[in-house]
């Protein structure tokens, strides 16, 4: 394996990308959630591209415009349609990749739902994919979070024993709790985001697999979504396979999270 570096020309901009190299023809391009630079929280990114390339499957992954070294300004990850169509091409022409099987976490996950198939991705890995809208999408702004999501966060507190003595023992905030409670009782449609999303789902006609930590609150949102009224036609076309660890893990950081998270990419590259 052999790690090299590029700068990959995106309209007037360029992107920052890193190349661990392989022998096999089916490639897989991380996109970064958030304004996460390439490498990742703590490198997890930079450790998981290593992890598939000793397997064969070479990777990409860059730093979208305006984030890391990449030059230009930060879109956000509803701007990022040419970044994504950019590394694409550059897995095909200057790499020969065959094929290109996308994972992204969080609003990558979505951003590659939206996007990809412009890009002519071949196969999708998503996960946790981003569902809550803010009035501006601004990644600044604090989100929204929906009331299903904190009814499945309120269950898992109520069927732990813990949280009896902790309220007991004065640990968990009474007006918290009563204003917490009062939150996940309200009901709300699903945001436009999400409806997007499903759309966008409900055209990809390659490969796709959403992976989710099932504790993780963004997961929980877009599970509220997914089990919804709006999302029962795409659910009864069982052509997108859902994978879901016990974990509350957004990032899958640990090591149990990481080997799952690992053999899921490996097993989709192996099919693509």
């Amino acid at each position: 394996m052999t790690r090299s570096f590029h700068h990959i020309p995106c309209a007037d901009d360029m992107v920052a990308a890193t190349f661990d190299s392989a022998t096999g023809s089916t490639a897989l391009l991380i996109v970064s959630g958030g304004n996460e630079i390439r490498s990742g929280a703590h490198s997890g990114m930079a450790h998981l591209a290593a992890r598939i390339a000793e397997h064969g499957f070479p990777v990409l992954r860059y730093d979208r415009r305006g984030i890391g070294e990449s030059t230009g300004r930060n879109n956000g990850f509803l701007g990022s349609a040419a970044d994504i169509a950019a590394v694409a091409a550059f897995l095909r022409q200057e790499q020969k990749a065959r094929k290109i099987i996308a994972f992204g976490n969080c609003d990558a996950a979505t951003a590659l739902a939206l996007f990809g198939p412009e890009a002519g991705i071949d196969g999708y890995i998503l996960a946790n994919p981003w569902v809550i809208e803010t009035e501006s999408q601004a990644e600044t702004q604090e989100p929204s979070i929906s009331s299903a999501a904190i009814r499945a966060r309120y269950w898992d507190r109520i069927r732990n024993p813990r949280s009896v003595i902790d309220l007991l023992s004065g640990k968990i905030d009474l007006k918290k709790l009563l204003k917490g409670l009062r939150q996940a009782a309200q009901s709300e449609d699903n945001s436009a985001l999400s409806l997007r999303l499903r759309d966008a789902l409900a055209g990809l006609e390659d490969k796709t697999e959403i992976l989710l930590a099932k504790r993780d609150t963004t997961a929980r949102a877009f599970l509220a979504a997914w089990n919804s009224r709006d999302f029962e036609q795409l659910r009864r076309t069982n052509a997108i396979a859902t994978k879901a660890l016990d974990s509350a893990s957004h990032s899958f950081a640990d090591i149990n999270a990481k080997n799952w998270l690992t053999d899921r990419i490996l097993a989709a590259l192996r099919n693509g």
